[in-house]
């Protein structure tokens, strides 16, 4: 491994969100196009935009240096041309070799898909990589993270919007293992008695009740919502109940098929088939089934398209896990011979973000703009995952008492295996060691009682 793969590995960069590939595997190859995601098309989440205008130095710089590994003598920063005042800040600080693509307000415009094709007119291959058709794609808090790691500073913070019901919205850097509780208490806490927390944006989220997960290098949005919420009655349906209200209720209008992002793009996915093999056996559900293989959960479908209130998207993800868990999904070559043309009215398609946050009932909360808070976050206690990317966990190398210092490795990469390191947020004092390492700034006092 050449040193500044090393360096990206030990110094723990991840995907600053979705599922945490290693930056150091899609560093390690040679393309033609270095490609940023900002476009940040998930309401409410504002932390895109701080990392845009106050860190536009170390985004472009940590693009250069991805550029030089991989070869490549352009790069694209893709961003919507609504967000005016963080183009203004880019644009100041952009290099020979960087350029912006200015996108429209639509979703999914973030989706890493929706992206390479709008900067290179090409698409991935159906169940292949951006690096096959000559592009590697990270978001822009990996890029800066990547030039952190290049001068030896590892990951130990990330970029969260923690909007909602809340009394003050806000976009901070988060030390990694601190609590959900201290984010929204940082907040001013919740404004509602009854609320589910959607972990990410409001389309693809999952969501969660536990307020004591721990932010991880993934986390980019803590959405605080009524437990009475659209979003939240959606999501927090039961697979069981989702599977068989589609059965009963599914008139296959076929609408969720026409919007679909993916299937327009010509990739071989049609939710709408993918509800019709709830009501069929045999060999036909096999057929309908795999129309599900190719989606990207992206949720338009369900939030959006059906006329009905069903979960379409969630239809396709339990099916994709059924036909994974029967060893009987389709080899990428089948799905690249399965796809078609860009459907001629794709462009006409793209839903306005402003629309869409009107259907999601989140108007009156994107009022309030989720703006960054510049004081330092302190935290008296950190849990800390080995586990938080693609591939083995971490190796914890500390012990119990053991006093440890912002930015000290506490975790090593597994040795030939797909991981990265993880390192101690806060300064303190090891008091817990297993999948999660716990640290806290003064050692706990054990209660140790005398017998009577």
């Amino acid at each position: 491994m050449n040193p500044l793969l090393q360096q990206v590995q030990q110094g723990g960069v991840i995907g600053a969100g979705g599922a945490g590939f290693p930056t150091y595997v899609k560093l390690d190859c040679q393309v033609e196009l270095v490609l940023a995601n900002g476009a940040e098309c998930e309401p409410l989440l504002y932390k895109d935009q701080v990392l845009m205008q106050r860190w536009a130095r170390e985004l472009c710089g940590g693009m250069l240096i991805a550029m030089k590994q991989v070869g490549a003598h352009r790069g694209v920063i893709g961003i919507k041309k609504k967000n005016t005042d963080t183009i203004a800040c880019l644009q100041e600080q952009l290099p020979p070799g960087i350029e912006l693509m200015l996108m429209n307000d639509v979703y999914p415009a973030g989706d890493e898909v929706e992206l390479v094709f709008q900067a290179t007119g090409k698409r991935i291959p159906a169940g292949g990589l951006p690096k096959d058709i000559g592009v590697m794609v990270n978001n822009v808090e990996s890029f800066i993270n990547v030039f952190r790691a290049a001068q030896g500073i590892p990951v130990t913070d990330t970029m969260v919007s923690v909007h909602g019901e809340v009394h003050e919205p806000y976009t901070a850097w988060l030390p990694i293992g601190m609590s959900y509780r201290e984010a929204i208490e940082l907040a001013g806490g919740t404004t509602c008695a009854e609320f589910i927390v959607v972990e990410g944006g409001p389309m693809m989220g999952p969501v969660t009740d536990d307020l004591d997960k721990p932010i991880t290098k993934v986390s980019s949005g803590l959405l605080v919502l009524p437990r009475s919420s659209r979003i939240a009655r959606i999501k927090t349906r039961s697979d069981e109940d989702v599977r068989r209200i589609g059965k009963a209720s599914c008139d296959q209008c076929s609408q969720c098929s026409s919007m679909c992002p993916r299937g327009l793009l010509g990739y071989p996915v049609k939710p709408h088939l993918a509800m019709r093999s709830l009501q069929v056996s045999g060999s036909n559900n096999l057929s309908y089934a795999l129309a599900a293989q190719a989606c990207c959960e992206c949720n338009l479908c369900t939030m959006w398209s059906c006329p009905e209130g069903l979960d379409p998207s969630r239809v396709c993800a339990t099916t994709k896990r059924a036909l994974r868990d029967e060893q009987l999904l389709q080899t990428p070559a089948q799905l690249q011979a399965s796809t078609t043309d860009v459907h001629p009215l794709r462009e006409y398609r793209g839903v306005p973000t402003k629309r869409l946050i009107r259907r999601l009932e989140l108007t009156d909360y994107a009022m309030r703009k989720a703006a960054f808070l510049d004081d330092e976050i302190r935290t008296e206690r950190v849990v800390i995952p080995l586990s938080q990317h693609i591939g083995k966990p971490a190796q914890a190398i500390v012990q119990v008492g053991e006093q440890v210092k912002k930015g000290q490795m506490i975790g090593q990469p597994a040795s030939d295996a797909l991981s990265v390191a993880v390192h101690a947020s806060i300064n303190g004092v090891v008091v817990a060691v297993g999948s999660e390492i716990v640290i806290e700034k003064q050692p706990a006092v054990l209660n140790v009682s005398s017998p009577i």
